[in-house]
Parts: C-alpha cells; sequence; structure tokens
C-alpha cells in the first residue's frame, strides 16, 4: 500500500478521537459537529469551479464521509475500525 494512504488514514482515525474529544469536552454537541462536516461535503458535493471526475470528488469526500460515520458510530457507543468506515463509505457511493 502507498505510504501516504497509510498516513491518511492514520490521519482520519486520529481526526476521528479528535472529534469525540471535542464533544467530550462539551465544545460542541454531536450535533454541531455533524453539521459542520455536513456543511463540509455540501460545498465540496456543490463546488462546480472545479471540474472534477465523479471518482475524484468520492475521494475528496471520503474523509469526511469517514468522519460522518465515526461520529454515528461514536454516538451509538461504537467505535469501528478504519476498514469498517472504508466499506460502509462504499456502500454508500
Amino acid at each position: 500500500m502507498n505510504t501516504a494512504n497509510l498516513q491518511l488514514k492514520g490521519l482520519i482515525m486520529a481526526m476521528a478521537s479528535i472529534c469525540d474529544a471535542i464533544v467530550e469536552k462539551d465544545l460542541l454537541t454531536r450535533q454541531e459537529l455533524n453539521a459542520a462536516l455536513s456543511k463540509a461535503k455540501k460545498a465540496i458535493e456543490e463546488d462546480d469551479d472545479h471540474e472534477l471526475s465523479d471518482s475524484n470528488r468520492a475521494a475528496i469526500l471520503f474523509p469526511i464521509r469517514v468522519l460522518l460515520l465515526a461520529e454515528e458510530a461514536s454516538g451509538r457507543g461504537e467505535q469501528l475500525t478504519f476498514s469498517d468506515y472504508a466499506k460502509l463509505v462504499g456502500k454508500m457511493s
């Protein structure tokens, strides 16, 4: 596997943990965090300034989708693996 992919995998999972800490510290509610992630997702989906292929747009959206899924899982008291999240994102696309 490409080293950059492994680094991104680690970064995404670290961000998921940071998101949990933000909620646990009452800096944001889970709903506010999900709203912020959804806002980022929507901005990418609606970006017409760049002619991105569907696969490139999906690649850009991947980490946001993982973080949204991680927040949903955390809200249920679950913590999935990166592989689990990747499979779920694949089903979404």
